[in-house]
């Protein structure tokens, strides 16, 4: 909390809470933030001495924070390791999902503010165990830098029905009536994340919260043309200001054309309901502060003429690789798949020393393997590929995902 006036704090939490809580949500932040991750349903993985996050089954809160870098499973895609407050918007997802008319189409779903990934992967990992295949997920991000950081964590992750885009939201907006879901992460002051972001503190004042309300209010409207009428748009922050929250909801429901749905956020252990939505906040929960609502439409919606390629997606799926001359080269996102192409590669298990290494992308070598592309694999899992040369094999893990850190 270095930097940030406890008074100014206090009473931000007074304005967000009352007094009462605003106590207990004071001695919170004093305290260290506590570490989570969500399990990849798809690449099942144990964390000893774990606890199940209250909202999510897949979800653990850890003991410790481990050296996650230094983790090839956390390579893998086998987790994510994400704030337990944030899985409560997955939570809210899912539940909304259950009473949703699908009528035997795909789902088309929009995550608008997507970077890094954490709610992406989440949503993806709901869609397909609920709905199997028949989803397409667009995830995008405007931020170019952000973007790829996005498409890499989407990568890991393994599912081959999500898109990402980096686009701003009014041209999201093109698509008219597209997406029957659309889920806004928008910017926001980030009080929520004080405890354990240095840069939201210094960031923060009362102009910057006017500024992202009014620039809240700008993203809807600028995607709501997108959403068909009666679909579903989930709405998170991360801050605790009324403004920010519960005042942009009423005002899209109010100027856009919808209405607030109903959800029981009490049923979900320490959220404190708000009068649109739910609010989690350190003291009350073990994780970070986060703001979820949900709005279904009602004004009608155009009919698009477009498709998710009129965005030009910086990723469409998960590539099986590329012809080189007389070679195809398999991609290493091939090898990252849900359901990885174990009978199509030759496959070599390694040890966590030479599974590092080989994320370090130095060289590495087993005798006895076939030439050709073999698919490396770390306690069953596939880390990527490598070809074996004969006395020799090259590294065909990507540079940009390789570890920077000494191993």
């Amino acid at each position: 909390m270095q930097g940030l006036d406890e008074r100014q704090l206090q009473d931000i939490l007074v304005r967000a809470v009352g007094a009462g809580k605003a106590a207990v949500a004071l001695e919170a932040f004093r305290k260290p933030s506590s570490v989570s991750v969500r399990i990849n349903p798809f690449k099942q993985v144990s964390f000893e001495g774990s606890r199940e996050v209250p909202w999510c089954g897949y979800g653990r809160m850890l003991p410790e924070r481990p050296v996650f870098t230094l983790d090839p499973l956390f390579h893998a895609g086998c987790y994510y390791v994400q704030d337990s407050s944030a899985m409560a918007v997955g939570r809210v997802f899912r539940d909304l999902l259950l009473e949703y008319d699908v009528s035997g189409r795909t789902l088309k779903v929009l995550d608008l503010c997507a970077a890094p990934g954490g709610k992406t992967t989440d949503l993806a990992a709901s869609l397909r165990l609920a709905l199997g295949n028949g989803f397409e997920l667009v995830a995008n991000e405007v931020i170019r830098s952000r973007a790829a950081v996005l498409s890499d964590n989407v990568a890991v992750w393994g599912d081959p029905n999500v898109i990402v885009t980096s686009v701003d939201p009014r041209d999201a907006g093109r698509l008219e009536g597209y997406f029957d879901i659309i889920l806004s992460d928008v910017p926001c002051s980030g009080e929520g994340m004080f405890r354990k972001d240095a840069k939201a503190v210094e960031d923060w004042s009362e102009e910057t919260v006017k500024l992202c309300a009014a620039r809240q209010r700008r993203i809807l409207a600028d995607v709501w043309p997108a959403l068909r009428q009666g679909g579903l748009l989930l709405y998170s922050t991360c801050t605790f200001e009324e403004a920010e929250n519960d005042s942009s909801v009423e005002w899209a429901a109010a100027e856009l054309g919808g209405e607030i749905i109903d959800y029981k956020y009490d049923t979900l252990p320490g959220v404190i309901p708000t009068r649109t939505g739910g609010l989690l906040v350190p003291g009350f929960v073990e994780g970070e502060g986060q703001f979820v609502a949900a709005l279904r439409k009602t004004a009608p919606a155009g009919k698009t003429r477009l498709l998710p390629d009129a965005l030009k997606p910086l990723r469409s799926g998960l590539v099986k690789g590329v012809r080189k001359g007389q070679d195809f080269i398999p991609s290493a996102d091939w090898a990252l798949n849900i359901e990885p192409p174990v009978d199509e590669y030759p496959t070599v298990e390694v040890d966590r020393e030479t599974a590092l290494k080989y994320l370090h992308r130095d060289g590495i070598f087993i005798e006895g393997q076939p030439e050709g592309f073999l698919m490396v694999l770390y306690e069953g899992h596939p880390l990527g590929f490598v070809k074996n040369l004969g006395r020799r094999w090259n590294n065909l893990h990507p540079q940009n995902r390789r570890i920077r850190m000494d191993i």
